[in-house]
């Protein structure tokens, strides 16, 4: 048994998936059908089409027809990979499923059959549904943004709930009714799924996981250039010939000015290793956020 995520468990998990572009339409905590059955023991995270695009569609989805009332979904995704969320509970999405899909999703199945002609599956109390935005038409593609967050969303539910990529499913996958939804290869969706659940919720297609972290600086070697040294060098700058001054032992030394300048280009060089060290550091960072964010 899998009890129903909270709003607040979605809101929590798609942010940690990744997903921020998101609308909370107003009321959608508490909008579903539970007064018309079951919403206590999921099993599945269905994927649908709109078979029609438009900007009325987040509102057509929350408030249904008179026909089918709605939440039509739980989730509708734009082709633009804003996520609206739309209900929370029982929604009107999936209706009623072949026994041989539902048992695929069910048992965590690597094979998702031609669901059977008979329906004896209440579907809607068993799956979260997701409608993305497409017409469906032959050709029409979802674009690569709105494409990465449904599988975000999928991925997010899965994980969750501890589920495999394979308790996602399709309508197509479900019911005969709809033999064309969503005109997407699931069986690829379902892998891209897999491997965003290999890796930690943050991660994003082409950086590795866990994220490297950033290379720790080399320790400093302290510069021994004191303010007495530096009157020192001044002075022998300056034209005097040598000075005197007591060494780590007590000792009284007298230095010519050549002393002083080669402590001085030594400590130069040292500061220009350390430079050029964080210099390469601060490159290599600046290519790993660049990697991050694309």
């Amino acid at each position: 048994m899998a009890t129903p995520m909270t709003p607040d468990q979605w809101l929590k998990a798609l942010r940690a998936e990744g997903v921020m572009d998101i609308v909370e339409m107003s009321g959608w905590r508490t909008h579903n059908r539970n007064h018309k059955g079951p919403f206590s023991d999921v099993h599945a995270t269905m994927v649908h089409h709109t078979a029609g695009e438009g900007s009325g569609l987040p509102g057509l989805v929350y408030n249904g027809t008179g026909d089918l009332p709605g939440p039509l979904c739980h989730d509708f995704l734009a082709r633009s990979g804003r996520l609206y969320l739309v209900g929370s509970g029982r929604a009107n999405h999936a209706g009623t499923v072949a026994r041989n899909a539902y048992n695929a999703v069910l048992n965590e199945s690597s094979s998702h059959p031609a669901p059977d002609a008979a329906e004896p599956i209440d579907g809607n109390s068993v799956s979260y549904g997701l409608e993305v935005e497409n017409n469906g038409a032959v050709g029409r593609t979802w674009p690569a943004k709105q494409y990465d967050i449904a599988v975000r969303v999928q991925a997010a539910r899965c994980r969750f709930h501890g589920w495999t990529a394979d308790s996602v499913w399709a309508h197509k996958e479900a019911t005969r009714r709809k033999p064309v939804d969503p005109r997407i290869d699931m069986n690829q969706f379902r892998r891209d799924v897999a491997e965003r659940l290999k890796h930690s919720a943050s991660w994003n297609p082409g950086s590795t996981t866990p994220a490297p972290k950033p290379p720790t600086p080399p320790k400093e070697t302290p510069v021994a250039t004191t303010d007495d040294r530096v009157k020192s060098m001044h002075a022998n700058l300056m034209g005097i010939g040598s000075l005197t001054e007591t060494d780590g032992k007590g000792q009284r030394v007298q230095h010519a000015a050549g002393y002083y300048l080669a402590h001085i280009e030594r400590d130069t060089t040292a500061l220009q290793v350390q430079v050029a060290a964080l210099t390469k550091q601060v490159t290599e960072l600046t290519a790993l956020v660049k990697s991050l964010q694309s």
